[in-house]
C-alpha cells in the first residue's frame, strides 16, 4: 500500500518554508483508490517567483486550512502506507518538519521516484518530472500543483511496477520490500 504525495511550498528550505498545497493519492499496488488534496493557508507571505512557477498567490490560500486543520487527513491517508513522491526527501522533510511544529514526531518509509527511474527506466537525459513524464507520453495536467504532479507521479509508480515486473524482480507490496 503506497501514498503518492506531492506538495507546494513557499521555498526550497524545509526549515525556514511551509507548505501551500497537498495532494495525496492512495495507490494499493494496482491502482489508485482514494485521493484527497487541498490549499493550505501557509501562515506566511508566498514568494512572488513561487507564485510565478506554480500560480499559488497569498490570496488563494487566505481562507485555505492552517496545515494543523488537515493534519489528521493527512496522517489517516498515509498511515501503514509507504510514502511514494517524485524527489521524495524534498516532500518528506517539509511534512516531517509541519508535523515536528506541532510536536508529533511523522515517520513513514520513503520510496523515491526519481532513483527508481534511475534504476529501471536508465538512460534518460533528464529525470525531472516534466520531461521524464514528456519522454514516457505521460500527461500533466496542473503542473507544479500538487494534483496533477502528483497524479502525473501515480502514473510514472504505475509504469514503474510494470517495469519491475517484466524485469522478474520480486513485489513484496505487504512487507515493502519493493525493487
Amino acid at each position: 500500500m503506497f501514498s503518492i504525495i506531492d506538495i507546494e511550498t513557499t521555498g526550497q528550505s524545509y526549515k525556514n518554508g511551509k507548505i501551500t498545497e497537498i495532494a495525496i493519492y492512495q495507490h494499493n499496488g494496482q491502482e489508485v483508490t482514494d485521493s484527497f488534496s487541498t490549499l493550505i493557508n501557509p501562515e506566511m507571505d508566498i514568494p512572488f517567483f513561487i507564485t510565478e512557477l506554480t500560480g499559488i498567490n497569498n490570496e488563494m490560500v487566505r481562507t485555505a486550512p492552517k496545515f494543523y486543520q488537515v493534519a489528521k487527513k493527512i496522517i489517516e491517508m498515509t498511515m501503514g502506507r509507504t510514502f511514494v513522491a517524485h524527489n521524495a526527501s524534498f516532500d518528506y522533510k517539509f511534512i516531517k518538519e509541519e508535523y515536528a511544529r506541532l510536536g508529533y514526531n511523522y515517520h513513514r518509509k520513503t520510496m523515491c521516484t526519481v532513483k527508481l527511474s534511475r534504476k529501471l527506466l536508465p538512460g534518460h537525459p533528464s529525470y525531472s518530472l516534466g520531461k521524464l513524464c514528456a519522454d514516457l507520453g505521460i500527461e500533466i495536467s496542473g503542473r507544479h500543483r500538487a494534483a496533477g504532479d502528483a497524479l502525473a507521479t501515480a502514473k510514472l509508480f504505475d509504469i514503474l511496477l510494470d517495469r519491475n515486473d517484466s524485469l522478474g524482480n520480486p513485489r513484496a507490496v505487504n512487507n515493502y520490500k519493493l525493487f
